[in-house]
Parts: structure tokens; sequence; C-alpha cells
């Protein structure tokens, strides 16, 4: 006794479902993860003395490597106690009214950006922002500098140190009595990078970022979309020709 042959909807649906996991995963391992800026700290404690912060700012850029870093510093922290440590070869730290920015020689396209800096003192905080805006040789601005509001998380968040409780006994040091360095290299004196490849430095540097568009984490966000959009796409035309094949008499 002959059994009857599977239903040709069944296997065209089994198909299409088949295919359109693929496809997700192709685009999903295609799409690169979005880049971040961090903050580390050797001794993370508030009212610690002679603190190294270590900052990373992620490549997200196939075609240009970062310029110049831009780093806003929080309420307690004076541009005058803070010192540059390592830094890439070239780039030399710039103090302003209210951060500092350290350039130098544009890295290699893929090339995470990653400097110190030594702080005299923290503050007495629980956690300090370091909002960053970061300039590749392009010209093209990303900028770390959103928090999270409510329960919604900030898409382009700006880095955060998390500090614990000051040790007993610990107190404020006076404000530094030393003129803040205009500049203080990190190797040997290189030519500065080109006005385009470096963040000018002001107060409103926060105002600026914020009503710009910098296109990064953004774009990858839409590639995202695009991607998923082409899955149902392809999806659905793969059902239609199957239902559309089942239909159709047979000759």
């Amino acid at each position: 006794m002959s059994t009857s042959p599977r239903p040709l909807t069944r296997v065209g649906r089994r198909v299409a479902l088949t295919a359109a996991v693929a496809l997700t995963a192709a685009l999903a391992t295609a799409v690169p993860a979005a880049a971040h800026a961090e903050v580390e700290a050797d001794r993370p404690r508030a009212l610690a003395e002679n603190v190294t912060l270590s900052f990373v700012s992620e490549a997200e850029s196939s075609s240009a490597g970062f310029a110049a870093l831009r780093v806003v510093l929080p309420e307690g922290i004076a541009p005058g106690d803070v010192t540059l440590g390592e830094a890439p070869k070239g780039w030399k730290l710039t103090a302003a009214s209210d951060g500092y920015t350290v350039s130098g020689p544009a890295l290699k396209p893929g090339v995470d950006a990653e400097h110190e800096i030594e702080v005299r003192q923290l503050p007495d905080a629980k956690e300090l922002v370091f909002k960053t805006v970061e300039t590749y040789s392009d010209g093209k601005i990303s900028r770390w500098i959103e928090l999270p509001t409510g329960d919604k998380e900030a898409e382009q968040p700006a880095p955060v140190l998390k500090l614990k409780a000051a040790a007993p006994g610990a107190e404020p040091v006076g404000p530094s009595t030393s003129p803040s360095p205009s500049s203080s290299p990190a190797t040997s004196a290189t030519p500065d990078p080109s006005p385009s490849a470096t963040v000018t430095a002001g107060s409103d540097t926060e105002a600026k970022a914020t009503n710009a568009d910098d296109g990064g984490s953004t774009g990858v966000g839409i590639g995202i979309g695009i991607g998923l959009a082409a899955v149902a796409v392809l999806g659905g035309v793969g059902w239609w020709l199957v239902r559309r094949r089942s239909a159709s008499p047979e000759s």
C-alpha cells in the first residue's frame, strides 16, 4: 500500500523558515557590534589620591583612525590636577576649562585608542561620568555623552566609573596651586594634527555634542533594521512561490 506524499505546502514552509533563519544568522554575524568608550581605575575609591585612570575608545571605522579624544571631566576633578600617562605615540594632552583633549598622529583604522591619566585626587562621589567625544582622521565624530533616563538605556553611553566608599580617615586635599598645563607630551614632541582632525576645546562641548548626529552606532542600528527587513521580504517571497506552485494544477 502506497503512502501519500508529504504535502507541498508543509515542505515549502520548512524551506522558507530554514532560509530565513540562515539569512538572519548571516546578517547578524556580518554586522559589527557597536563600539564603546570605557574607563577604569587602578584604585576606584572616593578621595583616593594619585589614581591612574585608563580610557579605551573602541574603533568603529574601517577607513579612518582616531586623531583626537575630547574628555569632559566630572565635577571635583580640575584639569590642572590631571597629567597624561600612557598614550599613543606622539599624542599629547591639551587642557581646557572643563576637561582636556589628547591628540596626535592618526592611528591606523581599526585600532582602539587607549590612554591613561593620573588624577591628583578623586572626588567624594559614588560614580564619575567622563563624557567623551572621538574624532577620526576623516573628520567623523562619535559622541559618547549620553546617560540612561529612567528605564531607557543610552544608545551612546558616556564612560562611567563606579567608586567605592572613601577609606576611613580620608580627607579632601586642597586645590592644586600649580598652573593648569597647556600641554604635556606623552612621548617625543610631534607636529599637532590638522585643525579638522581635532575637537575644539571649550565649555560648550556638551551642547554641540548633544545637538549633532555622528551617525556612528545609529548607522549600525539602521543596518540591522535593513537586514531584518530583507529577511522578511525574502521569506515572504519564498512562501508565496511555494503556495503558488501548490495551487497550480498538475500538468
